[in-house]
């Protein structure tokens, strides 16, 4: 199949399978939703069906709600096919992919944020960014020892207590070993937070993403926003 190179219409004038005035439907589950509740996938030149997180790929394109399982059942039931109307290849790998190139988005805003000023690492600045309010998330590394994980629990849980907020600052886990040696470098962490501020939001939001992918469309990332009662 070949793509067609076209003008900047938006991608979404091209997609199929909708039920909605911008064709946003999922392709397993016939529900509509959001861009920011789907993945787009796309046929790639030689028929390989690929993920298109930023939607900015020419062509017809087809959405899956962000969630493992799903991609995994379209694959399965040859859904791309149907929703795509051609002859495609959907890698027996395509949920594994998404859920590296999530990962990899991740990173990226997480190197992105550090550059702002919005990104720290280390147990003692993420525990002063989180006594002070500073902080909007924190992370550590699947393999972090439970001592140092508690002693930031402890630090979110007075900052929840103290200042009243709705919930914790939310903590996420996310990265392997192996993982944070390739996408962080030099720059990878035992633990860190992301800041207030808009590159520290976009750290979080795409954190989010990546639990909600994992996690049947739901984040389980501990504690919440941390914002005041009202």
């Amino acid at each position: 199949m070949t793509i067609t190179e076209g003008p900047s219409a938006p991608t979404e004038d091209n997609d199929l399978g909708g039920n909605d005035a911008n064709g946003r439907m999922c392709i397993v589950t016939r529900e509509s939703g959001s861009p920011d509740e789907l993945i787009r996938f796309v046929a790639a030149p030689d028929g390989t069906v690929v993920p298109d997180l930023k939607r900015q790929l020419p062509g017809r394109g087809c959405w899956v709600k962000i969630d493992r399982a799903l991609v995994d059942k379209a694959v399965a039931k040859k859904l791309f096919s149907r929703a795509l109307k051609a002859e495609v290849t959907a890698p027996a790998d395509l949920g594994a992919v998404v859920d590296r190139l999530l990962l990899a988005q991740l990173a990226g805003m997480m190197h992105m944020a550090r550059k702002a000023g919005r990104f720290v690492s280390g147990s003692s600045k993420v525990d002063g960014a989180v006594r002070n309010g500073s902080a909007i998330a924190v992370f550590h590394a699947i393999a972090a020892a439970a001592d140092g994980v508690r002693k930031i629990d402890q630090a979110r849980k007075a900052w929840h207590l103290g200042m009243e907020t709705e919930k914790e600052i939310p903590s996420f886990r996310v990265f392997t070993e192996a993982e944070m040696e390739e996408l962080m470098g030099q720059n990878a962490f035992i633990h860190a937070a992301a800041l207030a501020g808009q590159a520290g939001e976009g750290v979080v939001k795409r954190a989010n993403l990546l639990e909600r992918y994992r996690n049947g469309g739901q984040s389980r990332a501990t504690g919440g926003a941390g914002r005041r009662k009202q």
